[in-house]
């Protein structure tokens, strides 16, 4: 079985593990494949090969890629302008949910995530930030591929006393499945509370309009889409 390019979906096909030092792709099969493949494309490759699904995406994708043609520095938190961050949007086993924190410094519902800080293999950030703000371990990745690109804005705001700068996020994407039953945990230092939301409360809960409009509707409606493919994939397989 070969991976798919970035933008597509294998559907589950694929899967990467939260859990265990070392992680491997984890095929449906039961078999597993070392991280080689897909350590041989590097990010900026990856997003080159991205395929947008709307103007924001091509929009910001020509710019994440000018910006870290011109910043080596792109991957840290020295770069104050702006750096690479990735988020993880993690739904239920029936595609139907989608796991989010309330976060403390945007003082709203939102998805999970954080910073590279130096970290090219965004995957690993992803499910590390998953693990560290939820609780939740044993999370697989649906797909590989990024799953969504966006640059997004941060306000100035106080962290631990130190007063950060306005900057932008050039935030990679990343699809995830994860079990209701599993154990959610509150990371006090950066949320106040971790819950289970439909997606039609996903777009209702946060208090962040441009998020909800230009992000999170966008990701429902590729979940959704994926999920459709997966069905028809399955329905074609078994005719």
């Amino acid at each position: 079985m070969t991976l798919s390019s970035p933008g597509s979906y294998e559907g589950g096909d694929i899967q990467r593990r939260a859990d265990g030092e070392r992680a491997v792709w984890a095929c449906t099969d039961g078999s597993k494949r070392p991280q080689r493949e897909m350590k041989e494309m590097n990010l900026r490759q990856e997003i080159e090969n991205y395929r947008p699904v709307n103007d924001q995406e091509r929009a910001d994708k020509e710019q994440m890629l000018s910006f870290m043609a011109q910043n080596p520095d792109c991957l840290t938190r020295s770069n104050r302008t702006a750096h690479f961050t990735a988020s993880i949007w993690t739904v239920n086993r029936e595609y139907t949910r989608t796991l989010m924190v309330y976060h403390n410094i945007y003082d709203s519902w939102s998805w999970i995530g954080g910073h590279a800080d130096g970290e090219e293999d965004l995957r690993s950030v992803a499910l590390r930030e998953l693990q560290e703000e939820t609780g939740v371990g044993r999370a697989v990745l649906v797909t590989p591929d990024i799953f969504s690109l966006e640059v997004l804005t941060v306000n100035g705001h106080v962290k631990r006393g130190i007063y950060v700068p306005s900057h932008l996020h050039m935030n990679v994407t990343y699809l995830a499945r994860a079990d209701e039953g599993e154990a959610l945990a509150v990371n006090r230092e950066e949320n106040q509370a971790v819950k289970w939301w439909s997606f039609e409360e996903a777009l209702r809960v946060p208090k962040e309009p441009w998020m909800v409009e230009h992000i999170y509707r966008k990701l429902i409606q590729k979940v959704r889409d994926s999920e459709v493919r997966r069905l028809k994939d399955r329905v074609a397989t078994t005719a």
